[in-house]
């Protein structure tokens, strides 16, 4: 596995200051031998141009958080990352690879939850690179690379969760955000490391039913409310007879047998847990008739 090495190469300002000044000293050298005719001396005024001309490649410049890496027939140099104007072998490969925080958002991928629910899901994953040469020599093209294994994670990680929570305690896609972010960047950064990518965040952009079985599922998730709303009522209504019940006897207000309980807590039940209004029936006789 090929390691980044930083290089630090020449000043670009104090080799393009060396360059003029050669270059001025062999153009007065060759006017001065065209003058006198010197065939010799103008041949080789013309090899010093051309090695100048080799020595202007090697300049190059290097931006704010970008780097250059650095080949000599097919091996791996160095990596130049002082910003600025520089000069190195002008033979080097000189490979720009950008260091800046970049992000990527999957498209809508179709896969199936732990519970075989085929949903729709995407994420947005920021990264950068942090290792140049793995990046530039490790895998293919590391930014396709990016692309396609953050893919490959979002499903992975789709199949392991249910898109609801069903039970107590359960962990799902739709509930968990923090919980799922976590993991889905630990998948991507695994997949992504040999690549010399660090993965600063991934996160959920889109997630939904497949088309198919989104009304029953919308179905379900209404029931499911309208069940915990009416558990709650239930619930609510069960204390507030007791409390009744509890408050008529301790304060004698009037003696209930078990029959005249039954009865009134299935009036109190039936009010208190009707969605709509209901309507009081006045008894003009005796509470026995």
């Amino acid at each position: 596995m090929i390691r980044e090495i930083e290089r630090e190469v020449s000043s670009g300002f104090i080799a393009l200051a060396a360059l003029l000044i050669l270059h001025a000293a062999v153009t007065a050298w060759a006017v001065s031998a065209i003058i006198d005719e010197n065939v010799v001396t103008i041949i080789a005024a013309a090899l010093v141009w051309s090695l100048i001309f080799v020595l202007w490649t090697g300049l190059f410049i290097v931006n704010p958080n970008e780097a250059r890496v650095l080949q000599l027939f097919g091996s791996y140099v160095g990596t130049v990352k002082s910003a600025g104007l520089r000069w190195a072998n002008p033979f080097y490969m000189k490979h720009k690879i950008s260091q800046r925080v970049r992000n990527f958002e999957t498209g809508k991928l179709k896969v199936n939850d732990s519970n075989s629910n085929p949903i729709e899901i995407g994420c947005v994953v920021v990264w950068k690179v942090i290792d140049t040469a793995e990046a530039m020599f490790e895998v293919d093209d590391y930014v396709n690379y990016v692309h396609v294994q953050s893919e490959a994670a979002v499903r992975n990680l789709a199949t392991d969760y249910p898109y609801d929570a069903h039970g107590h305690g359960d962990v799902a896609l739709s509930s968990h955000t923090n919980q799922i972010s976590e993991q889905l960047k630990v998948e991507v950064q695994d997949r992504l490391e040999k690549a010399g990518v660090e993965v600063l965040e991934a996160r959920i952009s889109h997630l939904a039913y497949s088309p198919e079985i989104a009304g029953a599922m919308l179905q379900r998730q209404q029931a499911s409310a309208v069940v915990a709303a009416r558990t709650k009522i239930v619930e609510g209504a069960v204390g507030m007879v007791d409390l009744a019940l509890e408050s008529l006897s301790e304060k004698n207000i009037i003696e209930l047998d078990e029959e005249r309980k039954a009865a009134m807590v299935s009036n109190l039940l039936t009010v208190l847990c009707s969605d709509r209004g209901t309507q009081p029936v006045v008894n003009t006789g005796t509470i026995y008739q």
